[in-house]
């Protein structure tokens, strides 16, 4: 009962969201999760594509565990960051868009979050995966808390 539920409610967001027909293309099967440091994944690198994280096709692509766990690797991976000059972060989820189809997932198709990231007086959206692997980067304007 729970799944067709679900597959309806997928069916309703595909149809209202237009074709769904997009293709995420950082996804990495081979990457490994990141070891967690004090509560927050241990990220070292930043982004060098502007798109990583700001569009629907190169989303941070954080599906390591079941879906169930998932929700905790949003949290490890926005504690790991900070505003561009250091500044703390607030994050919050706002929206889910943008459906697939998923290998990854129990009804067979994954949805993207977006997520508002604020710092000081300002703030950005980026697109958050939970059901593929990719590599996990440092968004560009944002910085890697120290």
């Amino acid at each position: 009962m729970k799944k067709s539920i679900a597959f309806l409610f997928l069916l309703a967001l595909v149809t209202s969201c237009g074709s769904g027909k997009f293709v995420i293309k950082n996804i990495d099967n081979s990457v490994r999760k990141l070891q967690t440091v004090d509560g927050h994944f241990d990220l070292k690198e930043y982004a060098t594509d502007d798109l990583y994280g700001y569009n629907m096709e190169y989303p941070i692509n954080l599906g390591y565990d079941n879906e169930r766990n998932n929700p905790r690797n949003v949290d490890y991976f926005f504690k790991a960051l900070a505003g561009p000059n250091g500044e703390p972060i607030t994050w919050k989820k706002i929206e889910v868009c943008c459906p697939y189809e998923s290998k990854k997932s129990t009804t067979g198709a994954g949805t993207l979050e977006i997520y508002e990231v604020s710092f000081g007086t300002s703030s950005l959206r980026l697109y958050v995966n939970l059901f593929e692997k990719g590599k996990l980067l440092c968004p560009k304007g944002l910085t890697i808390k120290k």
